[in-house]
């Protein structure tokens, strides 16, 4: 769809939406800039446009007037696709894209994507370090917190954009073509938003739906959602397994990672102890990276390389310090229970566990089996508190203690701890009620722990 001289009504006024309204402006639609809070500043959200950025800006509500312009409709990522308005625009026969559909209309080049409940951060950034360690022009984009319409008018022919697929972003492609995607997992998440897991798969399993046998999947072989997929898709299929050999694909075995092409030897590629990242949760995440890198050609060596020195992700299960004789690590993109659950596995010593936020209407009964005898205490605070903390006694766990804010949870952290404990922020949680995004409460966690003494 041609959208030059069109009216495209932009809804969310975040940094998504601030983004489709800049590349919509550039290519000369005429963008209208929607947000249904009206106690939000025009004139502040006209500053985070460049300068000179032709956008008509509505809040509170939208009239028939401006209804009756609009051609295409562009939602931002926190906007659901059932929500009354959206459901009107598409009830009348008016497109609806997501912001990464909008980018991909006008980039070029070749787009590497990954999607999944956990990890995307991880392999998105490790995958995006290798590209730019071998290509010349390279962007990392999506959820990862840079959009895609903000570069995508800058892409090449040879350029190589890697882009952090999430679920509600998969909800509004239609023409997004990735020539490799990866989902890494599929576990419950966010099922306030898509209602079922059967629809949460569904979106997920999207990423790949434009793909060609000329193209390439990577899937977790021991996810059963993501390889019963590896059948279905027209695209060539590469797993990866951390718990078994695999004939053809990435796989651990003790303590290396192997690559089998299923015609002869498998090549040993190289030890786990010789990388920065911990966890069986990031050797599975460098296993989809390495696998997305061959598969466009890196070499592999050149791969390993990059892998060797890769460091965690800010905010996933990232050490912050030690004070008198206490590990402190920093999980709060540990949003839901399947991430904390990688978080706790991480852990070599007795924990002190902090949890608890924003309801995402999960369930916690495998977090907490998942303690294992290591969690000395769980202190919990946010909306989901007492929901965990009654699952949690029912599996025999009692050392609960609530807390109001985060301050009062790091100085009961401060008098609970002793010399060789860890201290993990991982909430299984989303941030929402008590903070904007994960990222703040991380940012907040690490300013608390750098500035106790020592």
């Amino acid at each position: 769809m041609k959208v030059e001289n069109k009216t495209v009504l932009v809804i969310g006024t975040g940094m998504s939406g601030i983004g489709a309204a800049e590349l919509l402006s550039k290519v000369h639609a005429n963008p209208v800039l929607f947000d249904s809070n009206d106690t939000l500043d025009k004139d502040a959200i006209r500053k985070k446009l460049p300068e000179g950025t032709e956008v008509e800006i509505v809040l509170g509500a939208l009239s028939e007037e401006v209804k009756s312009r609009i051609s295409l409709v562009v939602i931002s990522p926190g906007v659901p696709v059932d929500s009354e308005l959206v459901e009107a625009f598409r009830g009348m026969g008016i497109p609806v894209w997501g912001e990464i559909e909008l980018a991909y209309q006008f980039a070029k080049g070749d787009v590497l994507a990954v999607t999944g409940t956990n990890g995307k951060t991880t392999t998105t950034s490790l995958l995006g370090q290798i590209m730019q360690d071998y290509f010349k022009s390279v962007y990392v984009v999506g959820n990862i917190g840079n959009p895609y319409t903000k570069i995508a008018l800058d892409t090449k022919e040879d350029t190589v954009t890697v882009a952090e697929i999430s679920s509600f972003q998969l909800e509004t492609i239609h023409t997004f073509h990735p020539s490799v995607s990866a989902i890494l997992n599929i576990t419950p998440d966010h099922l306030n938003r898509h209602h079922t897991m059967e629809n949460y798969v569904a979106v997920k399993e999207a990423i790949a739906m434009n793909q060609t046998e000329k193209d390439t999947c990577v899937l977790n072989y021991e996810d059963d959602n993501t390889r019963a997929f590896g059948k279905e898709t027209k695209a060539k299929v590469i797993y990866f397994s951390s718990k078994r050999v695999l004939e053809k694909g990435i796989y651990l075995k003790e303590d290396d990672i192997y690559y089998g092409d299923g015609t002869g030897t498998p090549l040993k590629l190289m030890n786990i102890h010789s990388m920065k990242l911990i966890g069986t949760h990031n050797v599975e995440n460098v296993m989809a990276a390495i696998a997305m890198a061959s598969a466009c050609g890196v070499p592999m060596e050149d791969i390993i390389a990059t892998v060797q020195e890769f460091k965690a992700v800010e905010h996933r299960i990232e050490f912050v310090a030690m004070k008198k004789g206490v590990d402190y690590y920093n999980d709060s993109k540990g949003t839901n229970p399947d991430a904390a659950i990688k978080g706790i596995k991480a852990m070599r010593k007795p924990t002190i566990l902090i949890g608890g936020g924003y309801d995402k209407q999960s369930e916690y009964d495998e977090w907490v089996e998942a303690f294992d005898g290591k969690v000395k205490y769980l202190i919990l605070m946010g909306q989901t508190r007492e929901k965990i903390a009654e699952c949690a006694r029912k599996h025999g766990f009692v050392n609960i203690i609530f807390a109001e804010s985060l301050e009062e949870v790091m100085k009961i952290c401060e008098e609970k701890a002793e010399p060789g404990d860890a201290v993990l922020l991982s909430p299984a949680c989303a941030s929402w009620g008590m903070f904007p995004n994960y990222e703040i409460r991380g940012k907040m966690f690490k300013d608390i722990v750098n500035n106790m003494k020592e």
